[in-house]
């Protein structure tokens, strides 16, 4: 039977039960199966991470799987542990905050184009890991010195994740829409023609600036920018 999800993700804590199992070695660690279920998600994406197509992959049965971990979800919860454990954190260089937070944004924003798939998992439980509370402390020392208190500390902290977690999502809906609208934009003048003259101005205007009609990397310098600049109204108090 395998441990409680607690167990699983601090596994290799040194206060972690060993299982106390007689039966014979598993073949394959949890580590290994986690990484397994980690690289089936990073090629083939989140909904086709079953249970059975991950056993299949690492030539295993079902219920071996089953012996490592207790849930589809319980799987989730360790693999989103796992990736936050294997993360690059910034290392913090000086006393400017706002490069600290822009460091941080841009781990993260690495972090979720390497593994897209953890912006569908959104189980609470994922706080409990090693992995997760080790890049929790570490980002929140990008506020060091800064003289906000440990409530706002979180909340700010919150306020760049969900920044780039909106962020990715944006880009990965984005990704082909160049393509889409050169083959629709004709046929929209049409429809559109003079009823909405500023959504037409704004639009032309922004495309030009842009090169295109959606700029990943424009909409991450100016959303980046105003949190920045929101964060400075708090902290220059």
């Amino acid at each position: 039977m395998p441990k409680t999800l607690i167990d699983l993700l601090w596994r290799g804590h040194p206060n972690a039960p060993d299982g106390g199992s007689r039966g014979p070695r598993a073949k394959r660690s949890t580590t290994a199966v986690v990484d397994g279920a980690i690289a089936l998600a990073d090629t083939e994406g989140l909904d086709a991470l079953t249970v059975r197509a991950l056993a299949q992959s690492l030539g295993m049965s079902t219920m071996s799987v089953y012996t490592h971990v207790n849930s589809r979800d319980d799987l989730l919860v360790l693999m989103t542990d796992s990736a936050h454990a294997a993360m690059s954190l910034p290392p913090y260089r000086g006393t400017d905050w706002r490069a600290r937070v822009r460091a941080v944004a841009d781990s993260n924003l690495a972090l979720l184009t390497a593994h897209p798939w953890l912006l569908e998992v959104h189980d609470p439980r994922s706080a409990l890991g090693p992995g997760t509370i080790a890049k929790y402390d570490h980002e929140l020392h990008a506020f060091d010195d800064t003289g906000i208190d440990g409530v706002e500390r979180d909340a700010a902290l919150t306020f760049v994740l969900d920044f780039v977690r909106a962020n990715t999502s944006a880009r990965l809906v984005a990704t082909g829409f160049d393509a889409v609208w050169s083959d629709a934009t004709v046929k929209l003048g049409e429809y559109v023609g003079r009823d909405y003259p500023l959504a037409r101005r704004v639009g032309a205007a922004a495309g030009e600036r842009m090169g295109g009609p959606y700029s990943p990397a424009a909409a991450w310098e100016f959303g980046l920018g105003r949190i920045i600049a929101g964060l400075a109204a708090i902290i220059d108090e």
